[in-house]
């Protein structure tokens, strides 16, 4: 027998045969594009921007060597504009409508609020030991100085949270908060001059229960805070009605924050007992840097909307008080806005459409926080002793700071704090520097606003 074994008797020749070759499954198609959008069709449905359908064909390993070879476009966002508009948008409902992951409850972030401000009654009680601008410059340094170390501290605890690794955010704390004490009153004695020993004092105790209350507010007990805080306040405001003996005042003022002391080196001694060796890969230092100058750069300007232009502190401290127990519903706010954001992915069939929904959640939660704001200023100016009348100018400018912090959270809630620092940080300088009343703040909260505007009206911004 000769010949190959797959011809017949009949075809046997001294040729080889040929052999069918497969077609490329894309030549089934008119066009390539057109098999690409049929299998990729449930994805490109759900698209609110093109760029959402780039990622998906670069998730997928195409490169745009590819690209160019099989379906004639230049890269993967051409190729995925012409996806977008070959496909009509449907926004298929999920079988079971996803839950809010953004919802939180009003009465935790009003507790936070409401720790942020009681700390300020100490100045009540400790108002007859400091007298004349001096000390007042020497207490204004430490604080200002704990502000910015324990922003920065607090943001790399968090993210130590963020990456499940309790034990190490303890760690963090535990060698941070210490050293951000050691800072506070290290500013404050060079502040302070001749004869200011009490001025300095004072200052390294506010700078240890910063750095204490830090520790139980990243740790989540913000109770034990609270019920720390109970003594001095009562006696603050005791002391706002009636005279209070010296021996007192001063029993009030240590009584508190050696409570916060102790509770906080109980939270960092349990949170490190199992503590193990560092793990790779943690946050680097520096990306904690701009968090500590935002700190700073907001708190010189809340000092700025309440001590500008004022009489006494005494007539000052309606606005400050505002700004800081504006900051509970601040925190809440901004939950509200990443579940309006979230609904408005869910809603809007277009990038336009969700452009404005996300200008109207903006809008809406920016406007409730200054409405929070304006209330809490007006009580504060009716019921505080001296408080003086209203203030057209300085009310202009507490609700100008308001809605600078409020955005600049916003942002760095976004990943944008470089933006957010940059922006109070320069307005800081230039209040320092002497800018006009409402020039600086002004600017920077329009600037603010309209960046938080851009960036957030993009689909894009809202990932994960």
């Amino acid at each position: 027998m000769s010949g190959p074994l797959w011809l017949t008797p009949d075809d046997r020749q001294d040729t080889l045969p040929v052999i069918p070759r497969p077609r490329p499954r894309w030549a089934a198609a008119d066009d390539p594009v057109d098999e690409l959008a049929e299998r990729l069709r449930d994805m490109i449905e759900a698209a609110v921007h093109p760029d959402e359908i780039a990622a998906i064909l670069e998730s997928d390993g195409m490169t745009d060597d590819h690209i160019r070879l099989t379906y004639g476009r230049r890269n993967s966002f051409e190729l995925a504009e012409d996806l977008y508009d070959r496909v009509p948008r449907t926004y298929p409902e999920p079988v079971h409508a996803p839950g809010d992951p953004w919802h939180v409850a009003l009465l935790p972030c009003l507790l936070r609020g409401l720790v942020f401000a009681l700390p300020g009654l100490a100045y009540v009680l400790g108002a007859p030991f400091a007298t004349g601008a001096a000390p007042v410059a020497v207490l204004l340094a430490g604080a200002l100085t704990g502000w910015a170390w324990n922003q920065a501290l607090a943001h790399r605890a968090y993210t130590w949270l963020g990456l499940g690794d309790r034990p190490a955010a303890a760690r963090a704390l535990l060698v941070g908060a210490p050293l951000g004490a050691l800072a506070g009153t290290g500013v404050a004695c060079a502040a302070a001059g001749a004869g200011e020993g009490p001025a300095v004092a004072f200052a390294s105790v506010q700078a240890l229960y910063q750095a204490a209350a830090t520790v139980l507010l990243v740790l989540g007990r913000e109770r034990l805070l609270l019920a720390a805080l109970a003594p001095m306040s009562a006696g603050a405001v005791v002391a706002l009605a009636y005279d209070v003996p010296d021996a007192a005042r001063l029993v009030l003022l240590a009584v508190s924050p050696l409570a916060v002391l102790v509770l906080a080196a109980g939270e960092l001694l349990r949170g490190a007992a199992g503590s193990r060796r560092p793990r790779p890969g943690g946050p680097r230092l520096l990306a904690s840097l701009p968090y500590g100058v935002f700190g700073l750069a907001t708190g010189v300007l809340v000092l700025y909307a309440a001590l500008d232009g004022a009489p006494s502190g005494a007539a000052a401290a309606p606005g400050a008080v505002a700004l800081t127990l504006s900051m509970g519903p601040a925190e809440w706010l901004l939950h509200r806005f990443r579940s309006g954001s979230l609904a408005g992915l869910r809603g809007a069939t277009t990038p336009g459409e969700f452009r404005w929904a996300t200008l109207g959640t903006l809008a809406r939660c920016l406007g409730q926080y200054l409405a929070v704001l304006v209330v809490l200023a007006a009580l504060g100016t009716l019921v505080w002793p001296r408080a003086g009348g209203f203030d057209g100018t300085r009310f202009l400018g507490l609700l100008l700071i308001g809605t600078l912090m409020w955005t600049g959270l916003l942002l760095q809630a976004f990943g944008a704090v470089l933006v957010a620092a940059g922006v109070c940080g320069v307005a800081a300088l230039a209040v320092l520097c002497g800018a006009g009343s409402l020039l600086a703040p002004g600017g920077a909260a329009l600037l603010l606003a309209a960046l938080a505007f851009a960036r957030l009206g993009r689909a894009t911004a809202h990932r994960g």
